[in-house]
């Protein structure tokens, strides 16, 4: 019955242990960002005038479209693009960004009539995988830390193995 004992301690130790211990550290600098495309207004009228950007594009991107004229983005700019007069009101067109390998598209409404641009904003993103992980809880932690609960963990296993031992040896008394 003592054997059974000492081996479930031993074994629960072993476990909190385990399950405390990291198994991965997230390095912030090793993340991998993707532009954010952006047009604004996302719904213009004929001949309106549209902002776009590349937020996080370290080089030139460039944005192209049906209905307005290829536009140049210089890294941490916007730039701004008329829409031609002659595009059909209600419609859709799709606006694409290029920057390096990354690459973004969606659609840009034409409103009916020639009024000023409505105020609204459409936001892409290139589509990756998901980016798990740990989400930033442990990107404090280092070495030192990590001892120390480790040494905090072992602690408490050792007294619940004393613990134990103890009242074992308590009732045969």
């Amino acid at each position: 019955m003592r054997a059974i004992r000492a081996a479930t301690a031993t074994l629960l130790g072993a476990a909190s242990l385990a399950l405390t211990a990291p198994f991965a550290v997230a390095d912030d600098d090793a993340k991998q960002t993707s532009p954010l495309f952006t047009v604004s207004p996302s719904t213009v009228s004929a001949g309106g005038r549209v902002n776009l950007s590349a937020s996080g594009c370290d080089t030139t991107a460039y944005a192209s479209s049906g209905v307005f004229d290829a536009v140049t983005i210089q890294p941490g700019t916007s730039a701004s693009a008329v829409v031609d007069s002659d595009v059909k009101p209600g419609a859709q067109y799709s606006v694409q960004f290029n920057c390096g390998n990354d690459r973004g598209t969606f659609n840009l409404t034409i409103a009916g009539g020639r009024s000023t641009p409505t105020t609204g904003s459409t936001v892409t993103t290139t589509p990756q995988g998901v980016q798990g992980g740990l989400g930033g809880s442990v990107g404090g932690l280092d070495r030192g830390e990590i001892a120390a609960g480790a040494g905090l963990v072992l602690a408490a296993a050792t007294a619940t193995v004393f613990v134990l031992r103890r009242r074992v040896s308590d009732r045969r008394h």
